[in-house]
């Protein structure tokens, strides 16, 4: 294997996880498409993976009956049946709804997290604990800013 070879071959494997990520969702836009359509909050949670402050969504205590949307690309995520006050400051959730979320680890805080984001588009909706009711006893604790309510 010559330098050439070596170079290309390190460059192609750093490249092809993103490319490969970006490719296993129905829906993809570019960066300047994301940022025209969102705020600079809601880019930095749902494309760079940020968390917005505790207690900032009104969203946190809304109990209305209705389905909680994907602010990227409309997918509808939660029921509000499965909703609940987790006294975090975040909308939290024991459910979703099936197949419209997808998760994977995140290792940013010195230990491992479930996050989970939108099945179709990809962005980041927060994270899943195991601390929440039956029946999942899991806690989908999530970023106001990621989502849409409708009754």
């Amino acid at each position: 294997m010559n330098r050439r070879t070596f170079t290309l071959a390190a460059l192609s494997s750093a490249v092809a996880p993103a490319a490969l990520q970006a490719q296993q969702f129905e829906i993809t836009r570019t960066e300047a498409e994301w940022r025209a359509m969102l705020t600079d909050a809601q880019y930095r949670v749902m494309r760079d993976e940020g968390t917005e402050r505790a207690g900032s969504s009104p969203l946190d205590k809304n109990y209305a009956d209705g389905t909680y949307y994907c602010r990227g690309c409309d997918l509808a995520l939660y029921p509000s049946a499965t909703k609940y006050d987790s006294g975090t400051g975040w909308p939290s959730f024991y459910d979703s709804l099936p197949g419209s979320i997808g998760t994977k680890p995140d290792r940013k805080l010195f230990r491992v997290r479930t996050e989970v984001h939108c099945r179709r588009c990809g962005s980041h909706l927060g994270h899943i604990f195991d601390d929440g009711p039956q029946p999942t006893g899991k806690r989908h604790c999530l970023n106001g800013v990621s989502l849409v309510f409708r009754a």
